[in-house]
């Protein structure tokens, strides 16, 4: 009977230090990723329109609203990107796109998975292209997300996040429309986050 008792009392021992390892965490997390933006370039004007590839860096922070849901807003700085027409330069633009997603993270030992899915706003400045050519500025479109975190250290994570955005801009030439050309990229970033 001692010995199922003192079993009990180890079991809430270590479930309480648990429960105080988790709430010691905060529910904040800030993480630095280096993300690779691959473009999906889908154009449905006749020119043929695409924008290159790159490697941009990232910043998120993300609240945690209890164990399993969690706000995440993504942040970069403006990035340019070369436009170019049947592979040929033809101008530059840049993009500014915070996303903001709504997580579930997945309670399980050791990593943490999570998938997210919310909405993109992006803001396309500094636009250079040929005398009659101009595109919207203004994108708002879905985004989802799958990536774990694996722990490190206390309160230190390493990350690994697959995000697919979908970015579009309606394309004029002379006030008249031409089609549609849709960035929509696949975001593949690895980091560290910090949970406090």
């Amino acid at each position: 009977m001692k010995k199922n008792l003192l079993a009990v009392a180890v079991l809430c021992a270590l479930s309480s230090g648990a429960a105080l390892a988790q709430q010691a965490e905060g529910p904040w997390m800030v993480r630095a990723r280096a993300v690779h933006l691959d473009s999906a370039n889908k154009d449905s004007t006749p020119l043929g329109l695409s924008v290159n590839d790159k490697t941009i860096p990232e910043v998120d922070v993300t609240y945690f609203f209890n164990k399993n849901i969690a706000a995440e807003l993504v942040l970069t700085v403006p990035q340019k990107h070369t436009l170019r027409a049947g592979g040929a330069p033809i101008g530059t633009l840049k993009h500014l796109p915070p996303t903001l997603l709504v997580q579930y993270h997945f309670d399980t030992a050791g990593f943490k998975p999570y998938v997210g899915a919310g909405l993109n706003y992006t803001r396309f400045s500094s636009v250079n292209l040929p005398a009659g050519v101009d595109i919207d500025r203004n994108s708002f479109g879905p985004a989802l997300q799958v990536g774990v975190d694996i722990p490190l250290a206390k309160n230190l994570y390493l990350n690994f996040d697959v995000k697919k955005v979908f970015i579009k801009t309606d394309v004029s030439a002379g006030g008249a429309k031409l089609g549609t050309f849709k960035v929509d990229p696949v975001l593949v970033g690895v980091g560290l986050g910090w949970r406090f």
